[in-house]
């Protein structure tokens, strides 16, 4: 039913794959709209928006500590990755493509929450 995508970034004009695990996964959610940004422009505009505290006009004094990253390269498409957590040797890691059809495809896992190791 869905196909890989070349798209083109609205902010860097980078060429990405807009996946079919990804397709499924915005169907599954009602979103409408294709992504216009790459992966990598989508999470740096993400990441400044959430610079300043939550969003929605709130100003109760809380700023969320900027989350570490770290550098790991996908196990599956060998991409340089960055991930939240610090990767361990015995299990892989994956980039939020792969990761997405991973998840898609896994139907095992019973557990709460995004596992990426």
């Amino acid at each position: 039913m869905y196909t890989d995508k070349t798209m083109t970034c609205r902010d860097c004009s980078q060429s990405f794959v807009f996946t079919t695990g990804e397709q499924e996964f915005f169907a599954s959610r009602g979103f409408t709209n294709e992504p216009s940004r790459c992966p990598e422009c989508r999470a740096q505009r993400k990441q400044s928006q959430n610079a300043g505290g939550y969003g929605g006009g709130y100003s109760g004094g809380y700023d969320r500590p900027q989350r570490e990253m770290f550098s790991a390269v996908c196990a599956q498409c060998g991409k340089d990755c960055q991930v939240p957590f610090q990767p361990r040797t015995d299990r892989p890691v994956y980039c939020s493509d792969c990761f997405a059809v991973q998840r898609g495809n896994s139907n095992s896992y019973s557990g709460g929450g995004g596992n990426r190791y």
